[in-house]
């Protein structure tokens, strides 16, 4: 056998390089390596994490830089690390795996599989002594019963088999109704965190495609209490400290019920759809506290995680260096409260009643994490000034610590760019300069895109990852959401080489990775060898690709008249629909699709001559509509090519008698 050792000094991944100087033996995932498994009948150790991952950073420490423990990994196993963020296929399989031995789930990933690569034994963190001993126990094992590894591996192989077969019942007999979705929003109300905003428990995660949902059935439904909630939550996260009131920007997760302590790191896939949720919930409510977190959310993804070329990075890290040196979660952004006075001086009191520099706003070892809980009002009466003097003091008091900030050390930079949430930002900065009308926010968003065209696609075969250089098969997850982007800037744009590359890229993800057998679409493409093909269709904090892939092929069966394609959605979607009573908040972007077929959804097509008037219709929030300009490349418009301004408004390809004014469709939409 030929000698290892550790090669994650060559790859790109900022997480994997993070493990370059371990004693591990870390091998990177590849088929070479696997086959070198399999030739020497050694057992795999896959462990998966993500460069921004607080316990991942915990368990390197303890155990992969540990002598000792690299000895006992070197010698019984062909240890291999993964980043989640690169290889999402890779990191489902054998997190369903784990969830299946222990009902949990999480970050690292740590799991031991037979040289095969079928998995026999996981876990996340463990320290190192139970690291150690669970180690020494599965080699005495392997080395003296390796038969009851096989079995258990081959049960454990059928359990896995039968989470995809869930997606694959009868779709006859099931029907969509408003009744359905009612029912739906009574029994998810029960988990309505109505004190704190978001949903009930802890840790708390912020859901942007369950709010989104929820407003757009508030908004359809005309149901106050919804809406109300969504308005409430919303506002609650920005007031929270999972929100970075001086630099802009959430964090991925609260650990408290109160949105007080986020865990620190800031992924792009979560700013990205809350942007857009927030954009939307502007038009609603009108709240400006909303327009507030997006613009300032959109200067911190351009001040951070941009970059040069266009793209946009995909993480900072929850921790960084502290004045000691040491390296601790939240060090970037937390305050002392010496700190605060020592800077703010004659304002540190009206700072600290707005922010709650007090036992309420209190985290550990002398931290506070800022956050709201009184109103303006409230606060300049208080003080006796007046709300505008109370706003430019608080606003100058930001300034102040944000310029103060830049000097600490800064959380480590995950620099790779993943198509997929390349795919949700771009959606999220063309939908911001649909209701603010910012044009370098279109600006921005056309530079990544173009970027994406130029560097991950060859033909229509998509790549996944850039860092330096393009790598990594995409997955569905990058089709769909790149998919729905080009939707998006297409009825920003209406350039129509944005519609038909859509289509094409559609057409291709059939090919690649459509299963007649259960109606939906594997998480792989036909290219990708691993141990199982998934099929993903719960969505979390991230929508389900099939979920996405179900939208974007109701929309384009509009534009391009492909009734076939609605079919396939409709199929989908009536698959999915008995699953969603026992789990709605896992179901939400199916629950958004239903709203297409339970209420009327319309199609807008202006005349070449109406162009004045495109900007002014994108400005409102309308969930139940696409919009085309005339077009001999697009079916849907055909007929439509009128020399005067009018606007054609159709259900289903039929279409209304035309309308002279942008305002006449608008009221009739809203009637």
């Amino acid at each position: 056998m030929r000698q290892l050792e550790n090669l994650l000094a060559k790859e790109t991944s900022p997480y994997l390089l993070q493990h370059a100087n371990n004693p591990v033996f870390w091998q990177s995932w590849n088929d070479s390596i696997l086959k070198f498994a399999k030739d020497n009948n050694k057992l795999l150790l896959i462990s998966i994490g993500y460069s921004a991952c607080h316990w991942c950073h915990v368990m390197e420490h303890e155990c992969f830089e540990d002598e000792e423990v690299a000895q006992v990994m070197n010698e019984n196993f062909i240890s291999i690390k993964v980043d989640r963020e690169e290889r999402p296929d890779v990191d489902q399989i054998y997190m369903s795996a784990l969830q299946i031995m222990t009902g949990q789930g999480g970050w690292p990933l740590n799991i031991v599989a037979l040289p095969d690569g079928r998995p026999v034994w996981g876990v996340t963190y463990l320290p190192k002594k139970k690291w150690m001993g669970s180690l020494h126990q599965l080699t005495d094992l392997y080395k003296k019963a390796p038969e009851h590894m096989e079995d258990y591996a081959q049960k454990l192989s059928l359990g896995m088999e039968q989470l995809n077969n869930l997606v694959s019942s009868e779709s006859e007999g099931q029907v969509f109704s408003s009744t359905f979705l009612e029912e739906t929003i009574t029994s998810w109300q029960s988990k309505f965190d109505l004190k704190n905003g978001g949903f009930r428990g802890a840790p708390k995660f912020m859901m942007p495609n369950n709010l989104s949902f929820l407003l757009r059935y508030g908004f359809q439904h005309q149901q106050k209490e919804i809406l109300d909630f969504v308005e409430f939550s919303l506002e609650k996260m920005a007031q929270g400290g999972i929100y970075d009131t001086l630099g802009g920007g959430f964090s991925r997760y609260s650990v408290d019920e109160r949105w007080h302590i986020p865990h620190f790191e800031k992924m792009l896939y979560d700013n990205a759809q809350l942007i857009e949720l927030y954009s939307d919930a502007y038009v609603v409510f009108k709240n400006e506290n909303f327009k507030k977190v997006v613009e300032e959310s959109l200067e911190f993804i351009q001040r951070e995680l941009t970059a040069q070329q266009g793209y946009f990075f995909a993480a900072l890290d929850a921790d960084s260096l502290n004045e000691e040196n040491l390296k601790k979660e939240g060090a970037f952004y937390t305050w002392k409260k010496d700190e605060l006075q020592k800077f703010l001086q004659d304002d540190f009191e009206i700072f600290a009643e707005y922010f709650n520099i007090n036992a309420y706003g209190y985290w550990e070892e002398g931290d506070y994490v800022l956050i709201n809980t009184k109103t303006p009002e409230e606060i300049a009466a208080q003080f006796s000034i007046t709300e505008e003097k109370l706003q430019q003091k608080i606003n100058y008091c930001k300034q102040l610590l944000f310029n103060k900030r830049k000097e600490r050390k800064r959380p480590g930079l995950d620099d790779k760019g993943l198509t997929s949430w390349n795919a949700m930002m771009i959606k999220a900065y063309t939908k911001a300069y649909q209701i603010f009308q910012r044009k370098e926010y279109l600006t921005i968003a056309e530079k990544a895109i173009n970027f994406i065209t130029e560097n991950l696609l060859e033909e229509l075969q998509l790549y996944r990852n850039f860092k330096n250089k393009k790598s990594i098969n995409a997955n569905l997850e990058d089709y769909a959401f790149l998919i729905e982007a080009l939707l998006k800037l297409y009825q920003t744009t209406f350039k129509t080489a944005h519609l038909k590359l859509a289509k094409n890229l559609t057409e291709q993800v059939f090919t690649d990775f459509y299963d007649e057998k259960s109606g939906f679409f594997f998480y792989t493409s036909t290219q990708v060898k691993l141990i199982q093909r998934s099929i993903e269709t719960q969505d979390n904090v991230i929508p389900a690709s099939n979920s996405v892939m179900a939208h974007n092929l109701f929309k384009l069966s509009k534009f391009y008249l492909k009734h076939e394609w609605q079919e396939v959605a409709e199929m989908m979607l009536k698959k999915i629909l008995p699953q969603i009573n026992d789990y709605p908040s896992g179901y939400s972007n199916w629950l958004s699709l239903q709203l297409n077929f339970t209420h009327q959804f319309y199609e807008l097509v202006f005349s070449k001559e109406s162009a004045s008037s495109q900007e002014k219709i994108q400005q409102y929030y309308l969930p139940q509509l696409i919009y085309a300009v005339a077009d001999d490349e697009i079916p849907l418009t055909h007929g439509k090519e009128n020399k005067n301004e009018l606007y054609y408004l159709c259900k289903e390809g039929a279409c209304e008698l035309p309308q002279k004014t942008i305002e006449n469709v608008i009221d009739r939409l809203n009637s």
